[in-house]
């Protein structure tokens, strides 16, 4: 397989630069977030953004390889297109969570995210196995981070 290294650059600058942006808009609440209760198995604060390069690497690998899976483009699309909505409802998370404090409402919002998520590994796995297999780890982190919100919630009423 050949590589098309500037559509392998945008595809990869695409989630990085979604998760960059939020994490800037979001970064007022950082200084709230360090003194709430948090729930155990929490990790250190230093790990988060780590996690999120790679995973928004992974991401954007796995787009690339959509894009160059030779699939009929109405199917190409349609996985885009899931991708791109999963990829906005990812990009206001951290708003919420972060910078407006709605606890309860970031969990379901995350859950929303969460249902994405996979339905964006389901349709990528049918076009480039790899693409799918690719998406897991964030899966696996949503629903983690699914349980860190809720966490956050129930311990600072």
């Amino acid at each position: 397989m050949k590589i098309n290294f500037k559509k392998l650059f945008i595809c990869l600058i695409i989630p990085l630069g979604v998760g960059a942006l939020a994490s800037v808009l979001s970064m007022s609440g950082m200084r709230g977030f360090a003194a709430l209760e948090k729930p155990p198995l929490t990790p250190p604060g230093w790990l988060f953004p780590v996690v999120w390069t790679v995973l928004y690497l992974m991401m954007g690998l796995a787009s690339y390889l959509v894009l160059e899976s030779r699939k009929p483009k109405e199917h190409i699309d349609a996985a885009m297109t899931v991708y791109g909505c999963q990829l906005l409802v990812n990009f206001f998370w951290p708003i919420l969570f972060f910078r407006f404090e709605l606890y309860l409402f970031s969990f379901f919002w995350l859950v929303a995210l969460w249902v994405l998520i996979i339905a964006t590994t389901a349709i990528f796995r049918k076009l480039n196995k790899t693409a799918g297999l690719l998406m897991i780890p964030y899966l696996l982190w949503v629903t983690f981070a699914g349980y860190l919100n809720m966490g956050i919630y129930l311990l600072n009423p």
